[in-house]
């Protein structure tokens, strides 16, 4: 009986496995089926570099949408990862038991929230604040939903992913490492930021990477406060309008042509998405061998 539970429980996480596999398949073959024969249909330097997005006049020109998301996920990572990469090195190593217990379940529940409550706080908070502070009072301009406001609030949305990866990295270092450090003669504080958090490096950049995940691929709130304008980057505190942004806010009513392109819009996406991992992957098997 024990081994038919074994076997049984065998194929049941193989038909997990393939499942997973064959979902990632048919979302590939159903984006590349659907937008490289548009990709075809407009050129591919038209497409990729062409800098008017004009479906009336069947202009579909994506590179405005494609810096937009390159400066936004960028903005974010300026401010997300060094805030994010500090607060879990300090909950893991510096944090006392009585601040711990609350951190921690601001930080999961940091990452319960949903887009859309996001995209209202930054809309309501986020985008006044910038008008008058950035815009009124330091003479920047712009009327607060901006490249600048879509960044900080991407940044803070992969706060808890940064935080809760890097954290389980830490900790999961064995103590040793920090202990030989010490008896070195090593202070607490190059004990952790020298010995335990290189050793920790790969977890650490995973979840960054995720972090850059979800903020390429962020939409509800960058439609509610980046201002999604359909024209090339012209400062931080201008409006802009990413390529998840443009998918959603077109493909209610798009046909033909036009539906295409917003999937041939999600091939670009999609494939932005694979460098990084692959990207990642080089770093990771680079550190492993050195």
């Amino acid at each position: 009986m024990k081994d038919m539970k074994e076997t049984i429980m065998k194929y049941v996480f193989l038909v997990c496995a393939c499942a997973s596999i064959l979902a990632v398949i048919l979302i590939c073959a159903f984006l590349f089926a659907n937008g490289v024969p548009a990709i075809g249909k407009i050129g591919v330097f038209n497409f990729l570099l062409g800098e008017t997005w004009k479906p009336g006049n069947d202009l579909y020109g994506i590179l405005p949408f494609i810096l937009g998301s390159i400066y936004v996920t960028a903005g974010a990572i300026v401010i997300g990862v060094p805030i994010g990469l500090l607060t879990a090195i300090f909950m893991a190593r510096f944090c006392p038991k009585s601040i711990y217990r609350f951190m921690k379940p601001a930080v999961d529940l940091l990452a319960g929230i949903p887009s859309v409550v996001y995209g209202f706080f930054g809309m309501v908070v986020l985008v006044p604040f910038v008008r008058n502070f950035f815009g009124q009072t330091l003479g920047f301009g712009g009327n607060g939903s901006s490249m600048f406001t879509a960044s900080v609030m991407l940044g803070i949305m992969i706060l808890p992913t940064i935080i809760s990866v890097g954290e389980s990295s830490i900790r999961a270092v064995p103590n040793s490492y920090y202990e030989g450090s010490l008896a070195l003669g090593a202070t607490h504080e190059r004990s952790v930021f020298c010995t335990i958090v290189p050793a920790a490096k790969s977890g650490i950049m995973a979840g960054i990477i995720l972090g850059i995940g979800r903020a390429i691929g962020e939409t509800m709130a960058v439609i509610m406060i980046a201002g999604n304008q359909p024209r090339m980057p012209k400062g931080i505190f201008e409006g802009v309008r990413t390529l998840t942004s443009n998918i959603v806010m077109e493909m209610g009513y798009a046909t033909d042509l036009h539906r295409e392109a917003l999937i041939a819009t999600a091939v670009v996406l999609f494939v932005f998405i694979l460098i990084i991992n692959l990207l990642f992957s080089l770093v990771k098997r680079r550190s492993a061998n050195g």
